[in-house]
C-alpha cells in the first residue's frame, strides 16, 4: 500500500558499540628501563598489525559480524513470567503497556510498527509488538516474529525502553478469548468508514471498540485525509483526556457483545499507519520523529542481513573468499501503480529505463567525486512481471536476485522475498527508487542515514515527468 492508494493492500545511525569504562591502576612511583619500553612498544606494533590483518572488512557495508549489544532490557522483567493463557495473566500492575495492529502491506507495517514504539515513548509505556501479518503476500502464509526481522536488543538500547512481542506476553496456542477495550482511530479520521480499520485477529481477543475524538485528526476536519495526530492520541493515554472522551460511541465485542471502556493498563488502537506530528505522510521527511527517534535504530536481525548478502553476492557472481563490492541498489515499482496512470499508456506513464539510467549514473557520479568509491554493480528490485523488460535490464548490465533460481520461497518460505529485497535496498551504497512508494522511501531513508549514501527518486505518471 502507497501513499496514492492507502486503501489497497501492498505492500544518521552510527554503530553503537559498547565499551567497558575501567579505572587506570596508578603509575606513581613505576619506573621502566628503556629496553623494557622498547620492548614494550615492538609488542604493541606487532599486535596492531595483527588486528588489522585479522579484523579486515568483509564487504564495502559490513553485514557478515555487525556490533555485538549485552540487552539493554530483559523482556521478563516487565512481565510477570513465561507466556500465559490469558494476556493480561501476564501484564504487571505497576507497569503500562501500549499495542496496535496491522492490516496493509509490510513496508506499511513496519511504518505502522515505528509509530506504536515512538507513541510509546512519549507515553512512557511499554510497547507489545505483534507479529507481520501476511494478508498481502499470501493470507495461508503464517504471521511472522518482528524479531526475526528486527534487531530488538539493539533497538531497545538505541531508544532506551524496553520492547515486548506478543507471544512472550500470551501463548500463541492459547484458546482462551480475550475481552479487551480499545480505542478505534480509524472511525475518526476515515469520512467514509464507520467501522474500525478491519483486523486479522490471531491473538484471540474480543474487542470493544470505542471510537476516538474528532480532535485526533492531524489536518484540518474538511480536509480529505486519513491522518491522526501523535500528541492528540497520546492524551487518550492520560487519566483526564480518557475520562473526558469516554462516553463516545462504544461497539460492543463481536463475540461476546460485551461494552467495555478503552483500557487503561493495555492502551490500544486499531491503527497507526496514518499518524503524523505535523503533516501527513511524514516518513517522507527529514524530519520526521517517527524516522528519527525509532526508525532508524530498527536495524536488520544479524541472521536474515547474512542470508540477503549471500544472495547479493551470488547475483552480482562475487567469488567465494572476496568481499562484497558496493553496489547501487534500485526499486521499481509497477504492479498496481498501473492503476494510476488512468488510461495514460505504460510507456508513457512509466519512467523508461534509460531515464532510471540516468539517475543511477548521477547515483555513481556522486559516489566518484564525494567518496573516491566506484561502483559498476547495480542491483534491480521490481515487481514487474514483462520478460521482456527484465531483458533491456539484464542489458544494462544490471543484475537481481532471481528467487526461482534460488529456491528462497521453497527452502525459507514466502515472506523471504520481500525481506530480501529490502535489506538488499538498504545496503545499496547508493539508492534509486520509485515516487509513491513507501518501499523506495524507506530504502532512501537507510541508504542515508546508515550509509550516508545518494539518493534519487524516479519521478512517473506523465510523459517526460522524470526530465530534468
Amino acid at each position: 500500500m502507497d501513499r496514492q492508494d492507502h486503501d489497497a493492500y501492498d505492500d544518521p545511525e552510527a554503530p553503537f558499540i559498547p565499551t567497558l569504562a575501567t579505572k587506570p591502576r596508578p603509575t606513581k612511583g613505576i619506573k621502566f628501563s628503556p629496553k623494557t619500553i622498547c620492548a614494550a612498544l615492538a609488542a604493541i606494533s606487532l599486535l596492531g598489525i595483527g588486528f588489522l590483518l585479522l579484523h579486515q572488512p568483509s564487504s564495502y557495508i559490513e553485514t557478515q559480524n555487525p556490533p555485538s549489544y549485552f540487552a539493554a532490557f530483559n523482556s521478563q522483567s516487565y512481565l510477570q513470567g513465561p507466556p500465559t493463557q490469558r494476556f493480561r495473566d501476564n501484564l504487571r500492575n505497576d507497569t503500562k503497556y501500549i499495542t496496535s495492529w496491522t492490516s496493509a502491506g509490510w513496508t506499511n507495517d513496519v511504518m505502522t510498527y515505528g509509530n506504536l514504539i515512538y507513541l510509546a515513548l512519549i507515553t512512557e509505556r511499554i510497547p507489545i509488538i505483534a507479529k507481520f501479518l501476511s494478508s498481502h503476500i499470501d493470507p495461508s502464509e503464517p504471521p511472522f516474529p518482528f524479531g526475526e526481522v528486527f534487531d530488538v536488543p539493539r533497538l531497545s538500547q538505541a531508544i532506551g525502553t524496553p520492547l515486548l512481542e506478543w507471544q512472550e506476553v500470551k501463548d500463541s496456542e492459547s484458546q482462551v478469548l480475550d475481552d479487551i477495550g480499545c480505542w478505534s482511530v480509524w472511525e475518526s479520521v476515515e469520512r467514509y468508514k464507520e467501522d474500525p480499520r478491519p483486523l486479522i485477529n490471531y491473538l484471540n481477543t474480543d474487542i470493544s471498540w470505542t471510537r476516538t475524538p474528532d480532535w485526533v485528526k492531524l489536518t484540518p476536519p474538511d480536509e480529505i485525509d486519513d491522518h491522526a495526530s501523535f500528541w492528540s492520541l497520546a492524551t487518550l493515554g492520560f487519566p483526564k483526556a480518557r475520562s473526558d472522551n469516554l462516553g463516545l460511541p462504544n461497539r460492543p465485542s463481536p463475540q461476546h457483545h460485551v461494552s467495555l471502556p478503552p483500557d487503561d493498563h493495555l492502551l490500544c488502537f486499531d491503527l497507526l499507519y496514518f499518524i503524523g506530528a505535523q503533516r501527513p505522510w511524514e516518513w517522507e521527511s527529514d524530519y520526521s520523529p517517527a524516522w528519527r527517534f525509532v526508525g532508524q535504530h530498527m536495524r536488520w536481525n544479524a541472521s536474515i542481513e547474512r542470508l540477503a548478502d549471500t544472495h547479493a553476492r551470488r547475483a552480482m557472481n562475487v567469488p567465494v573468499g572476496e568481499p562484497t563490492p558496493p553496489y547501487i541498489s534500485v526499486h521499481i515499482r509497477h504492479g498496481d501503480f498501473r492503476d494510476q496512470c488512468h488510461g495514460l499508456a505504460l510507456d508513457q506513464c512509466f519512467a523508461s529505463l534509460p531515464i532510471i539510467a540516468r539517475r543511477v549514473s548521477e547515483v555513481q557520479e556522486e559516489l566518484r567525486t564525494q567518496k573516491g568509491i566506484e561502483v559498476t554493480h547495480v542491483i534491480m528490485t521490481s515487481d514487474e512481471l514483462d520478460p521482456e523488460w527484465w531483458s533491456e535490464v539484464r542489458a544494462l548490465g544490471w543484475t537481481w536476485v532471481d528467487y526461482v533460481k534460488e529456491r528462497t520461497e521453497e527452502i525459507y518460505g514466502k515472506w523471504y522475498p520481500v525481506f530480501l529485497d529490502a535489506i538488499i535496498q538498504s545496503n545499496g551504497a547508493g539508492f534509486v527508487g520509485t515516487r509513491g512508494s513507501t518501499m523506495s522511501n524507506l530504502a532512501l531513508r537507510r541508504v542515508q542515514t546508515w550509509h550516508d549514501g545518494p539518493t534519487r527518486i524516479v519521478q512517473w505518471g506523465w510523459p517526460g515527468a522524470d526530465n530534468h
